[in-house]
């Protein structure tokens, strides 16, 4: 008996995929925005390992002296994924109208997004021996809590600090839709109508104590979260998007599937900080 290969079989048995890469297909996903991506790995399995180091501190030696031996900490944080996927099935005809493609296409993407954003949020931390799809930034043990948001941003600057005095460098500020309204409506003084964070008039680049703001609705309804990017690691694959007409051959009908492959892991939790927003009176 011959053997079948992908160039002699038909068509059905070989569907055409379609790999983009995920900075131009997700570009404004929260995990490649607030995290620092380390590597790609396919399958439920294997793990991408990221060593790191517990800095040793270093000491005053006097002349002639001998230099005492540090002792770092070498250790490692395993990245587990998980695939988001989506599979759309489509009539022929419906697959043939004028714009069909680019707007499912459009809404794929969407979804896809969507999907990866309340993971890397929100996600369950899986019960073991389970390891995927792995836990979301405010299901990690060990992250800083910053208590409540109210009236001004003592709170907010305080797990600044906390975030500094831990070695971190807060990089980003993620915040539900809710919360960023509630601070944006915060006073200047008591009975004052002038906001706290500005009149609102130059949006173009939302900021918030000099590091970016990523309002998302992935975010837990008045909470947010304090981010130091480098403390977050993260593993992304290719988006995959594969078309085929055999699948529902009997229908007459169109298979659309995309498929995404990520997962995040935090390596200092407590260079992260939760809180929540108290919305004004």
């Amino acid at each position: 008996m011959a053997t079948e290969t992908t160039v002699t079989s038909a068509p059905g048995w070989r569907p055409d995929v379609f790999t983009f890469a995920p900075a131009e297909a997700v570009g404004e996903s929260l995990i490649l925005q607030a995290s620092t991506v380390a590597g790609s790995v396919e399958g439920d399995a294997p793990a991408v390992r990221v060593a790191y180091v517990d800095d040793a501190a270093a000491t005053f030696t006097a002349e002639g002296d001998v230099i005492p031996e540090a002792d770092p900490s070498l250790s490692e944080v395993l990245v587990y994924t998980g695939k988001v996927s989506q599979l759309v099935r489509l009539s022929r005809e419906q697959w043939m109208q004028p714009g069909v493609s680019t707007q499912l296409s459009e809404s794929v993407r969407r979804a896809v997004t969507k999907a990866a954003d309340a993971a890397f949020i929100a996600q369950a931390k899986p019960t073991a021996p389970a390891v995927t799809p792995p836990p979301g930034l405010l299901n990690v043990a060990g992250i800083v809590n910053g208590g409540a948001v109210a009236s001004s941003l003592d709170k907010l600057i305080d797990a600044f600090a906390t975030i500094e005095g831990n070695g971190g460098t807060p990089s980003h500020i993620i915040v539900a839709p809710d919360a960023w309204a509630s601070l944006r409506k915060f006073k200047a003084a008591t009975g004052s109508a002038q906001n706290l964070l500005g009149a609102g008039m130059n949006d173009s680049a939302r900021m918030l104590l000099d590091v970016p703001v990523l309002v998302s609705s992935a975010m837990t309804s008045g909470a947010g979260l304090v981010i130091d990017k480098s403390a977050v690691v993260s593993a992304v694959g290719q988006v995959q998007v594969a078309q085929s007409e055999h699948v529902y051959f009997a229908s007459d009908s169109i298979a659309l599937r995309c498929t995404w492959r990520f997962g995040a892991n935090v390596v200092l939790p407590n260079r992260i900080a939760k809180f929540t927003v108290t919305a004004p009176a």
